[in-house]
């Protein structure tokens, strides 16, 4: 599905001249997600900041927006950070390095692994033999279940996986047709509050040496984090596992355009933030950390512009 926004009437003359015509796609992820408010927001503002034509695409997530962002279908789009470190490394869902670099670090992702209030699931352990669903295929989601549930030591054959996008798994656990499922992203996820005022929910816990082994076999991108007491209506915190998540383009889009880009996410990063909290996290002194992918030439001129 493709969103339009609508442009600026007014043409601005401070834009670079490297655009070219034609829409300009943020890859976004699933509907009910973090990512697609944020992409629609940030298309909103840029088209009328830039007086170009940006639209937001629903996506399968991190991997998709990777690929479409690498092929050219798409300008931008939003992806974790392990994920983003495949790419450039040609690792994990990537056969080969893809020529991907970061606009900005954005905020961290958290990994919710949600069951139904009253559900006998304590624990990733529990999972065996039940239906569920890791993430959508091609999704930054799924390469995380699949991570976590093999340092725990849980063979993902074990479960039933119905690999349901957000939407789909809230739905599926809503009428009890899954018994979990697991997702990715900020904090509160829209569909996820949404479902804990229609049916109670509770998280599985995460242990810390999970997430450390998670580091040793892969990218080193994760830390250890709680999901705090009355999020999603929880009544105790959670210890889970979170990934920082990037804005990311091809490495072959012009400075100029980049630069653009950047300006118009820090200008409107108020405003992005009044429909989507987790936009207010962003800031400038925290965006260039997006190692071990580089940072795109156009973001670095405008990083550097802002200190000097």
């Amino acid at each position: 599905m493709i969103v339009g926004v609508v442009a600026s009437m007014t043409a601005c003359a401070g834009r670079s001249a490297e655009w070219t015509d034609g829409d300009h796609a943020v890859a976004g992820g699933g509907a009910d997600g973090v990512y697609f408010a944020y992409g629609e927001s940030l298309a909103d503002e840029l088209s009328t900041s830039l007086d170009v034509p940006f639209v937001v695409e629903e996506t399968a997530g991190s991997v998709d927006n990777l690929l479409r962002v690498d092929s050219g279908e798409a300008l931008v789009g939003f992806a974790q950070g392990d994920a983003a470190a495949d790419a450039v490394a040609g690792a994990g869902s990537f056969d080969e390095p893809i020529a991907v670099q970061a606009v900005a670090r954005l905020y961290d992702e958290y990994l919710h692994v949600v069951v139904r209030g009253e559900s006998d699931i304590h624990g990733l352990a529990d999972l065996r033999g039940r239906t569920v669903s890791l993430g959508a295929e091609n999704s930054g989601v799924n390469v995380i279940a699949d991570r976590v549930l093999d340092a725990a030591g849980v063979d993902v054959a074990s479960l039933q996986d119905r690999r349901l996008d957000l939407a789909e798994s809230i739905e599926a656990l809503e009428r009890s047709e899954i018994d979990a499922f697991f997702w990715v992203g900020g904090i509160p996820t829209p569909g996820i509050a949404d479902l804990s005022e229609e049916v109670p929910v509770r998280l599985l816990p995460i242990e810390q040496s999970w997430v450390d082994e998670v580091n040793r076999r892969h990218s080193d991108a994760y830390r250890s984090s709680d999901l705090p007491v009355g999020l999603y209506r929880l009544d105790e915190s959670t210890t889970t596992l979170a990934v920082p998540n990037y804005l990311v383009t091809s490495a072959s889009t012009p400075p100029g355009v980049v630069r653009d880009v950047v300006a118009g996410l820090f200008d409107a990063r108020t405003r992005i933030a009044e429909r989507v909290p987790m936009a207010a996290l962003l800031d400038r002194t925290q965006a260039i950390f997006t190692g071990p992918v580089p940072l795109h030439p156009g973001a670095v001129e405008y990083y550097r512009a802002q200190r000097d």
